[in-house]
């Protein structure tokens, strides 16, 4: 395992749209394991191989918000999303020092593959819930500084 480093502030980079996992295999799995030890070491909710500067449909996420799980979601699609939180305050590891307010889902099923390439779906709410679709945004290209609005101490 390896920590991977962390794309920065970098909107072009991060405004691509990632492309689809076709190949399940070692070189996979040891992507999957050196993000998980990233996102541990860097004690965030959610990671996108596109802040490591991999451009493919994967990401993983602290399910229980405790650390003690990661489940990766590969190739995900949203099946459904439902209700609205009115105001949120969302970080992001590749916008350090950063806060902004968006809108998002309060309940949302994904359907995703596995390390192994075994299809899965999964439901979650609250704090998850936004944690997965924030995540999915990066697979998306779409990035807090254009789904969410700036929020500065003074707000």
């Amino acid at each position: 395992m390896a920590l991977r480093k962390i794309v920065k502030n970098d909107l072009e980079f991060l405004g691509k749209k990632s492309r689809p996992v076709t190949v399940f295999d070692e070189k996979l799995a040891a992507l999957i394991e050196d993000m998980r030890e990233t996102l541990r070491k860097e004690e965030g909710a959610g990671l996108a191989a596109p802040q490591v500067g991999i451009l493919r449909r994967i990401f993983i996420a602290d399910i229980h918000c405790d650390g003690s799980i990661y489940k990766e979601f590969i190739n995900p699609e949203i099946i459904s999303a439902t209700g609205k939180n009115d105001r949120y305050y969302e970080g992001c590891l590749s916008f350090p020092g950063r806060s902004f307010n968006v809108t998002r889902a309060h309940k949302v099923t994904m359907r995703a593959q596995d390390v192994k390439g075994e299809f899965f779906e999964f439901t979650a709410e609250d704090f998850v819930a936004r944690c997965l679709l924030h995540e999915f945004d990066h697979l998306n290209g779409l990035t807090l500084p254009i789904v969410g609005k700036e929020v500065f101490e003074n707000d």
